[in-house]
């Protein structure tokens, strides 16, 4: 593989190609903590119950998981520029039905379509840029393309309880909209066209495994906070999809929807296990911040949005280990962000922590955070062929929606049963400790990376 001399900025063509999908993936990332803020409007404005209005997050979710194993092949199939432009009209269809949902059930269906088109955008956009940009220089990449994921959850509960609270619950869905359409057509401009088609016939059976697979085992695992991990309701799906999983990685066909031989990559091998796990550790523990503060602190959900903002200063600050890496390899990086992870979750760890104090810790949280996220996403990138990029897509963003919704229902039970015997602020300090020890158990794989690249 040619690989591109190593500069100290990336081209000016590749940053052009990076700001046009970066805006496009603004939407459905913005859109994820928006409607979270929203779900309790959601359920007073359309007379329903909680546990049927949170459905609203499911079904996007389990759509979302369904359609990400079908992006590499439908990149190499029809084109990854193609791909996206679908995958942007689909999510900014799915934004105006939602608005104009007249009931809880239509809503529930029309974000169906939105996670369809969600769950194509990530590895598509990964796809398209990996493939413009030098390996060399993906820590840099990674620093630009991870941005609106540092910045939907700084401005998402914002902007959700600024709409909550002065508009119609329909705003925001549409504030999608002006979002991507700009982004449709900033793509149709700039994106270059997309090369012959290289992909085989579409692996059917392929795709009737792995896709209700991970549906079957997100949903599962969605109602662990509920139910406990015994529950038939969490079992059931857990197994099927478990089940079905294995089925499809012990079939043998010549061109399968997911290339499972990338996993004879050590550095992809240990990169992919080290996504799953930081489920655990880094991003279990973004579903206990939010509760923290309204619980132990009682805060109002406005409130805990502008408490959580220095989390995401701290990733911002942290943009320079993209070329770190480049420059030092993935392992250290990493390490050094498990390190600065773990310190700024051990304050919230302790009762009667200072506000003050907590803010500066977020801040270190959150540039430890982005600096692994950076680091892991080279390590997985960074010894592969061109052809791999697209499996490779889909299956780094599989391996980062498994571990988080593993992560999140772990520390969901843990949470839960510390509740029913302490006092809020007792029981959120436990579930942090918890955090904590699984945040340390993902360094494991991380010894695994490569320190730096071979000169080539």
């Amino acid at each position: 593989m040619t690989t591109a001399p190593t500069t100290d900025r990336l081209d000016r063509a590749v940053l052009k190609l990076a700001a046009v999908l970066v805006l496009g993936a603004l939407a459905p990332l913005l859109d994820s903590t928006i409607v979270t803020v929203a779900i309790h409007t959601l359920g007073i404005e359309l007379h329903t119950s909680v546990s049927t209005v949170q459905w609203v997050s499911t079904a996007y979710l389990l759509a979302l998981a369904m359609a990400v194993p079908i992006t590499g092949w439908a990149a190499n199939r029809f084109g990854a520029k193609r791909m996206w432009i679908i995958a942007l009209a689909l999510f900014l269809i799915g934004s105006m039905l939602c608005g104009i949902a007249w009931n809880i059930g239509s809503l529930i269906a029309f974000r169906v379509v939105q996670g369809v088109g969600g769950g194509l955008m990530l590895p598509i956009l990964q796809t398209l840029l990996l493939r413009a940009a030098g390996r060399d220089r993906i820590g840099r990449l990674m620093a630009v393309v991870t941005l609106p994921a540092l910045i939907g959850p700084i401005l998402g509960p914002v902007i959700g309880g600024v709409l909550v609270g002065h508009l119609d619950w329909r705003w925001i869905f549409y504030v999608n909209v002006p979002i991507c359409i700009a982004a449709i057509v900033f793509a149709v401009r700039e994106l270059k066209p997309d090369p012959e088609p290289t992909a085989a016939a579409l692996d059917v059976p392929g795709l009737l495994l792995i896709s209700p697979a991970l549906a079957g085992i997100i949903y599962g695992l969605s109602q662990v906070g509920d139910h406990g991990f015994g529950n038939a309701r969490v079992l059931i799906p857990l197994v099927a999809g478990i089940a079905l999983l294995a089925a499809f990685a012990l079939r043998r066909v010549k061109d399968p929807l997911i290339d499972l031989s990338l996993f004879r990559t050590k550095s992809f091998t240990a990169s992919t296990a080290l996504l799953f796990l930081t489920g655990f550790g880094l991003y279990g523990a973004m579903l206990l911040l939010p509760l923290f503060y309204q619980q132990a602190r009682g805060e109002t959900v406005t409130a805990a949005g502008l408490l959580l903002v220095p989390q995401g200063i701290g990733s911002l600050i942290a943009r320079t280990a993209g070329g770190l890496t480049d420059r030092y390899g993935p392992r250290s990086v990493i390490l050094v962000g498990i390190v600065l992870t773990t310190l700024g979750t051990i304050p919230f760890a302790f009762t009667g922590t200072a506000c003050w104090l907590l803010a500066v810790a977020l801040v270190v949280r959150g540039a430890g955070l982005s600096a692994v996220m950076l680091a892991v996403m080279v390590g997985a990138f960074r010894d592969l062929e061109p052809a791999q990029i697209p499996h490779a897509s889909s299956t780094t963003r599989i391996m980062q929606q498994l571990g988080g919704a593993f992560g999140a229902a772990t520390l969901a039970v843990v949470l839960q049963k510390q509740l029913s015997g302490h006092p809020a602020s007792t029981a959120y300090a436990h579930s942090f400790a918890w955090a904590i020890g699984f945040t340390v158990i993902a360094a494991v794989p991380a010894l695994f990376l490569p320190r730096r690249r071979a000169l080539e």
